[in-house]
């Protein structure tokens, strides 16, 4: 697999890189990130031929739009793909602020709106700090906030977008895979093109495998798969480190050490196992990932790039680190 593969997104006749940049750490995320660097982290990824985007209104409270915009803006538009999300608008005194967030812009948080009229109103904005007249692939994110609101009124905004061609996907935002499952049923037709699918189809969690990759495949919904490092616990999963555990349950632990001893023997870096797990279903186009700096970028492209070997992934099945139907890459 080559990260600057072109493929079709589903069935939405925009093409993506198998690999594509998630830019929250550019907003900010856990740490600031200096204006120079991100526009270097963005730079970085279009050298290498990366020309997928995801960012959102609140990573950064607008500050990962804005740089985003600012570097892609000498970038030829019909050259990549760029994917916002609506769900939040970016206000004085916003209410749903979020301590992940390094040093955001002062006096400004976000809220939560799925309204007809505040999807409309986010896009605009969205727009407004991107510097372009049309997003690519809008996500309804996280619709488990409101989801009464998120599948009626949202959907029905974006879908409105898409016929008027201010839109070129609609798609949904999800850290859990049975809520993705329940908005493609209940969303009037033709329904969402995309899933932006978080930390539910890596070699530590598949439950995006139970209901939510079936449907996708027999819908032709294209799935990015996202947090696949699962926020780094794969790299170090010491209590403590980044991932987010004060404390690494003891069953999770021993899956991990089991896994990274297969890596091992087969002289394959796990985060390349991880990056590349996802792309062994049929439904998803392309995996996701952040940097915050031009290494991480391109230290991503050479785990990507990584040969794993068949040989690797029944190895995993015979030791029941994944189900023997779980689909898997083809070996290389």
């Amino acid at each position: 697999m080559r990260a600057d593969e072109l493929v079709p997104l589903g069935r939405t006749g925009l093409r993506v890189s198998r690999l594509g940049l998630g830019l929250a750490s550019l907003g900010g995320l856990f740490e600031p990130v200096p204006p120079e660097q991100a526009a270097a982290v963005l730079d970085t990824a279009w050298d290498l031929g990366i020309r997928l985007y995801d960012t959102a209104p609140v990573y950064g409270y607008g500050r990962s739009e804005t740089r985003t915009g600012a570097a892609l803006a000498v970038r030829p538009r019909a050259a990549f793909v760029l994917c916002t999300k609506v769900g939040r608008i970016i206000e004085p005194g916003g209410p749903d602020t979020q301590p992940i967030w390094a040093d955001p812009p002062a006096g400004v948080g976000p809220r939560l709106d799925y309204s007809y009229a505040g999807v409309l109103r986010s896009v605009e904005e969205s727009l407004e700090r991107l510097g372009l007249d049309r997003v690519d692939v809008l996500h309804v994110h996280d619709p488990d906030e409101d989801f009464g609101a998120a599948v009626s009124q949202a959907y029905r905004a974006l879908a409105d977008l898409r016929a008027a061609g201010v839109v070129g996907a609609v798609s949904i935002g999800v850290n859990h895979a049975p809520v993705a499952a329940r908005f493609l049923r209940e969303a009037a037709p033709p329904g969402p093109d995309c899933v932006l699918l978080a930390g539910r189809h890596t070699l530590l969690d598949r439950s995006g495998l139970d209901e939510l990759l079936p449907l996708c495949a027999e819908r032709g919904v294209a799935v990015m798969a996202a947090g696949v490092y699962q926020s780094g616990l794969l790299a170090d999963p010491r209590p403590g480190a980044p991932h987010g555990y004060a404390s690494v349950p003891a069953e999770l632990a021993a899956r991990i050490r089991a896994l990274r001893k297969v890596c091992a023997d087969f002289g394959v870096p796990p985060l390349a196992a991880a990056v590349q797990f996802p792309l062994g279903h049929p439904a998803v186009t392309s995996v996701v990932v952040g940097a915050r700096t031009p290494e991480e970028v391109a230290q991503n492209v050479r785990l990507f790039g990584h040969p794993v070997p068949a040989d690797f992934w029944a190895a995993l099945k015979t030791a029941n680190l994944l189900a023997w139907d779980t689909p898997t890459p083809a070996g290389r």
